[in-house]
This record gives C-alpha cells, sequence and structure tokens, in this order.
C-alpha cells in the first residue's frame, strides 16, 4: 500500500443531488442514505480460485459487514474479460453491479479496436484499486540464467531463441517482453496462452519453454518449493515478498510492467454511491487483519480511492497505448 497517489479532481455534481437523493447522468436515482438497499452482483471476468477471484472473494466478504448488503459474486470467464466488461457497462448505473476490472484487460480491449468492444474508458466509473502485482521473470533452477543481466546477455546471444511465456498477445507479459526489448534489445520468442498462467506455467515445468514471465504472487510458491528461479522483479521496487530477487530497473533495464486489480461500476453511478463503496474499501484495506489475509494469500494490497485509481487508469492506458503498436509489429 506504498504507492504515490496522483488525485484527479470528480466533476461536481449539481446543489439538487446533495439531497438523500443521488442523482446519476442516466436519470437514475438512488437514496444514498438507504444505500445498499438490496444485494450487489460483483461480476469478476476470470474462473473461480484465480488470484482476481480470491482477491475479489475475499473483500466481497468483508463488504457484506461493513455495508450490511449482500454481494453474489458472478464469475463471467471469456474474451479476456470482455464478457464481464460489456455486462457491467451495459448495467443500470444505481450501485448495485459492480465489476473487478483488471490491467491491461480493461484497457486492452478497449485500445485493441480488432476486439470490437461495446464500450470504452468513459464507460467505466473507477471505484478503487485494490491489487499492483509486478510481473516477474524465473527459470528452472539449474538454468546458468541468475540476474536480469545473465538475461539479457543469453537473449542478445542467441536472437529470438529463447522461448518466454506470455497469456497472449497483448498481454501483460508480452508487454513486458517488448518493453525489454526496447530497453536493451534482448529479443525473446514468445510463446502465447491464451488460456491463462496455468497453462504457461505447466508448459514451463514441463521444459516447453525456457522463461517463465508472470506475476510475483504466482511464482512465489514456485520458488518456495524449488521449481523455479526468479531471476528478476520488473517493478521500481524490490517486492515485500522476495526481498532478496533484483528489480529490472536496478539492473539497469528500466521496465516497469504490473498488472492491477481494482473495481468499477458503470459510467453514470451517483458519486455519492461511489464514494461510499471506496470508502468502505479503503476502510477494510486499512486494516492489518485484512492486509494479513491479502498477504498471505500472495496478494500485494495497493489502495487507491476512486480519484486516485482514476488517475492510476489514465496514466496505465498511456504506456500501455504507447507501447501497442510494438506489441502488433511482435504479432
Amino acid at each position: 500500500m506504498n504507492r504515490a497517489p496522483r488525485a484527479l479532481t470528480l466533476a461536481g455534481i449539481g446543489l439538487a443531488c446533495l439531497s438523500l437523493a443521488a442523482c446519476s447522468q442516466s436519470g437514475t436515482t438512488t437514496a444514498a442514505g438507504d444505500y445498499p438497499a438490496k444485494p450487489i452482483e460483483l461480476v469478476i471476468g476470470y474462473e473461480a480460485g484465480g488470484p482476481t477471484d480470491i482477491g475479489a472473494r475475499m473483500l466481497a466478504k468483508e463488504l457484506e459487514d461493513k455495508l450490511d448488503a449482500t454481494i453474489t459474486v458472478v464469475n463471467k470467464p471469456a474474451a479476456n474479460s470482455q464478457v464481464a466488461y460489456t455486462a457491467l457497462t451495459q448495467a443500470k448505473p444505481d450501485g448495485y453491479t459492480m465489476a473487478a476490472t483488471t490491467f491491461p484487460s480493461a484497457i486492452m480491449t478497449v485500445l485493441d479496436e480488432s476486439r470490437g468492444a461495446s464500450y470504452e474508458r468513459d464507460s467505466f466509473a473507477p471505484v478503487a484499486l485494490q491489487v499492483i502485482d509486478p510481473t516477474a521473470v524465473a527459470v528452472a533452477p539449474d538454468s546458468d540464467i541468475k540476474t536480469p543481466k545473465d538475461l539479457v546477455e543469453a537473449a542478445k546471444a542467441k536472437p529470438g531463441k529463447l522461448r518466454a511465456t506470455t497469456t497472449g498477445v497483448a498481454s501483460n507479459e508480452h508487454f513486458a517482453l517488448v518493453s525489454l526489448k526496447e530497453v536493451s534489445g534482448a529479443e525473446l520468442a514468445p510463446v502465447h496462452f491464451a488460456d491463462g498462467s496455468t497453462a504457461a506455467t505447466t508448459a514451463f515445468l514441463g521444459g516447453n519453454t525456457d522463461v517463465l514471465l508472470t506475476n510475483v504472487s504466482d511464482l512465489q510458491p514456485l520458488a518456495e518449493s524449488g521449481k523455479v528461479r526468479i531471476v528478476g522483479v520488473m517493478d521500481a521496487e524490490r517486492a515485500e515478498s522476495l526481498p532478496d530477487v533484483p528489480t529490472f530497473k536496478e539492473s539497469g533495464y528500466d521496465v516497469e510492467i504490473s498488472s492491477s486489480r481494482g473495481y468499477a461500476f458503470p459510467a453514470g453511478t451517483p458519486d455519492e454511491v461511489v464514494d461510499e463503496m471506496s470508502t468502505a474499501i479503503g476502510e477494510i484495506m486499512e486494516d492489518p487483519a485484512f492486509q494479513k489475509k491479502m498477504t498471505d494469500a500472495g496478494l500485494a494490497p495497493s489502495y487507491l480511492d476512486a480519484d486516485e485509481y482514476s488517475a492510476y487508469w489514465d496514466d496505465t492506458e498511456k504506456t500501455f497505448g504507447d507501447l501497442f503498436p510494438l506489441v502488433k509489429a511482435d504479432s
């Protein structure tokens, strides 16, 4: 929870909406004092049991107590969460449909016009960020590659020969490989596993790829069991859970790529409702006991409120937007 926020000021609401009735852009009316008055649906664009699902269900349980509400979790795993985002952005903006939003999926399904998304950035009302999970790079325990510099030198010695996992074209890992090539000249061959990190990890452990790229939270248990050696983390600072693993940046390669997980309502949801949910999430995440639950599950708590998350979303969209032409050329 040590990310430096950069706050944005949301557009003010009319004086008439400062009464108990909170008005949305679509004319939807919600009694702010009575919220929530019915069950809230939380849509997740991934299968049950993955990191996004685990973190969301963990938070949903606490929110039920905090808001005295019923929260129904609905998994809609398809098309890199595009199905879930479509359901969210087409829902009534009354505070009773919220979705887990992950980067880069929430960004790339918009930037990649070939996906034909029915929504855009402004279709979302960001609520809060829960997790920032840096990308990390691992090799087999008996590999000669031990540091980020070793990896770069090995890749430059045999351009395009080292096979590295990704979870699909324009995935987080694909962006990481392209970014590393840009700053170091190291060319690794991406092997795309559109079924996700489990398939990529299985292929790597089976010897079908040379390098495994995935989130720190996914790599940590593999390292602890001796199945992989973590070479480096693609973040500005070392991961708290991996204090002995260097970052690529400290090794001279300015690469920072992370996946992140937060929450959003449909655009037009009343500001009072967004603020109430954002504040509730923030209070839960400030609780040391909840932070421990997250870290024990391999999740890195990184709370940002609605304004801060909106700014982070825009900054991240610019980063991926700048790299996207290189990713397309690499596909």
